[in-house]
C-alpha cells in the first residue's frame, strides 16, 4: 500500500522552533481552570496567519479552529488541552512558571504546542484536503470538566457548526516514557474518575466513657476495610476498580469522642457497568458498615470523568500513521488501562476516536527513573515534540483520506 506523507516529521522538525517557543511562552504563564485566556491568546497569535475560522463558546475560553479543505469531505477532531495544575514548580527551568503555586506538570502545554504545529502543518496542504479538520484548544481539563462543556456549548457541532466530527484524536505526553514512542490501545485506555465522601454519624461524649455514645471513628475505620474488601470480592479483577479512601476526618481533641466522622476518596473504573455498580455499593457497605456499630452513613457520590475508550479502527488507524510517518518500532501497544483520567472521554463518548501516548523522556535516559506527570519536577525533552506534531497531522491526513478503511 501507497505511504501516504512520509515527510510528516522533517516538516514537523522544520517547525521544531515555533513548536518550542510556543510550549516555553505557555509554560511560564500558567492558567487554571476552565478560562485561560492569556494561553489562549498565546495560540490565536500563532496561527493568525493561517486561513483558520475560529469558533467561541460561552461556558469557557476554549476555542475551535476550523480548516476547510479545497473539497467537500470527511471531518476530524484534534484536540489539545491548555491548563495547568495548582503545585509548586521545582523544575529550575529558564522558562520555569513565573506565577507562583502553578505549574504546567501534566504536559497541557506541549499538547497545545503540538496541537499548533499539526495546524501549520495542515494548513499548508490545505489545496490537497477533502473535508475540514477542527483544531480544539480546550481549557479545564484538570478537573473542571473543559471538554464537556465545550460539546454543550455546541463548539464540535450543533447548531449552526453542523453536525459532530466523524473522527477524533488526541496525544498525552509521558515524561516516564521512551523517548518519541506511540503507545495506545483499543478499548478502555484510561479510567472513571468519581469521588466518594461519606459523613459517618453518631453520638459524641467524653472519651474515657465511650459505653455512653455512639462513636463515629471505629465505624469509620471499619468502612475503609470493608470498602477493600467489597473491590476485591464483588469485583472481576480483569475488570479492573479502584476505591481508594484518601480523606479520614474525625474529633477535634484527645478526650473527645466526636458527633462525626468523615471519609473521602476516589473511584477508579473501567466500565460503565462497574462504574454504576460502585455508585450503588459504596453507600451501601457504608450504610451497613455503620448500622452493625449503632451509627449511620450518608454517601455523596460525585461524578467525575468517564471511561477514555478507543475506538479499535481509530488505534489501527494511529498505529498506521505511526508506521508511515515516524517508524514502526516507535509504535507500542499498552497491556491494559491506565487508572489516570482523562475529560477527552467526553469526546469520545460521542466522535470514534483515539488518544494516544508521546513519550518524552531525554534519549538515552533510563525513561524508568524519570518524574511522572504530576511531579513539580516533571520535564519534556522538546525534540519530542515533532513526533507529536507529526503524529497528529498525520492521523487527521490519514482520516480524510481515507476514513478507517
Amino acid at each position: 500500500m501507497r505511504m501516504l506523507h512520509p515527510d510528516l516529521l522533517e516538516s514537523a522538525r522544520a517547525l521544531a522552533d515555533r513548536i518550542v517557543s510556543l510550549r516555553r511562552a505557555i509554560h511560564a504563564e500558567p492558567e487554571l481552570g476552565l478560562h485561560t485566556p492569556k494561553t489562549m491568546a498565546k495560540v490565536r497569535e500563532a496561527l493568525a496567519h493561517l486561513p483558520l475560522e475560529w469558533r467561541e463558546g460561552a461556558s469557557t475560553t476554549g476555542q475551535v479552529a476550523v480548516l476547510k479543505g479545497a473539497k467537500q469531505g470527511r471531518r476530524v477532531l484534534l484536540r489539545g488541552d491548555m491548563d495547568a495544575l495548582p503545585m509548586e514548580e521545582k523544575t529550575g527551568l529558564d522558562f520555569a512558571s513565573t506565577i507562583p503555586g502553578r505549574m504546567h506538570a501534566c504536559g497541557h502545554d506541549t499538547h497545545t504546542a503540538m496541537l499548533a504545529g499539526a495546524a501549520e502543518l495542515l494548513a499548508a496542504k490545505r489545496e490537497e484536503l477533502a473535508g475540514e479538520v477542527l483544531f480544539m484548544f480546550q481549557p479545564g481539563e484538570e478537573g473542571f470538566h473543559g471538554a464537556r462543556f465545550m460539546l454543550e456549548d455546541g463548539l464540535l457541532g450543533g447548531e449552526g457548526y453542523g453536525p459532530l466530527p466523524d473522527a477524533a484524536f488526541a496525544l498525552h505526553i509521558m515524561p516516564n516514557a521512551p523517548h518519541g514512542v506511540i503507545a495506545g490501545r483499543a478499548g478502555p485506555l484510561m479510567a472513571a474518575a468519581d469521588q466518594f465522601d461519606i459523613t459517618v454519624t453518631g453520638q459524641g461524649g467524653h472519651a474515657s466513657m465511650p459505653h455512653d455514645t455512639r462513636d463515629p471513628v471505629p465505624a469509620a475505620a471499619a468502612i475503609v476495610s470493608a470498602l477493600q474488601a467489597m473491590v476485591t470480592r464483588r469485583f472481576d479483577a480483569a475488570d479492573a476498580v479502584v476505591v481508594t479512601v484518601t480523606q479520614l476526618d474525625a474529633g477535634t481533641a484527645h478526650n473527645i469522642i466526636p458527633d462525626h466522622a468523615r471519609l473521602g476518596g476516589t473511584i477508579r473504573s473501567l466500565s460503565p457497568r462497574n462504574r454504576a455498580k460502585l455508585h450503588e455499593w459504596i453507600g451501601e457497605v457504608a450504610q451497613a458498615t455503620a448500622a452493625a456499630h449503632g451509627v449511620t452513613a450518608e454517601t455523596v457520590i460525585t461524578e467525575g470523568f468517564p471511561v477514555t475508550i478507543c475506538d479499535e479502527r481509530a488505534v489501527a488507524l494511529g498505529r498506521a500513521v505511526v508506521g508511515e510517518s515516524l517508524d514502526e518500532e516507535r509504535w507500542r501497544e499498552l497491556p491494559a488501562p491506565i487508572m489516570g483520567a482523562e475529560d477527552f472521554a467526553y469526546v469520545l463518548e460521542q466522535v470514534p476516536g483515539a488518544m494516544f501516548f508521546l513519550g518524552v523522556a531525554r534519549e538515552g535516559d533510563d525513561w524508568k527513573q524519570c518524574c511522572g506527570i504530576h511531579s513539580p519536577r516533571m520535564m519534556v525533552d522538546e525534540s519530542a515534540l515533532p513526533h507529536g506534531t507529526a503524529t497528529l497531522a498525520g492521523c487527521a491526513l490519514r482520516f480524510l483520506e481515507r476514513g478507517f478503511d
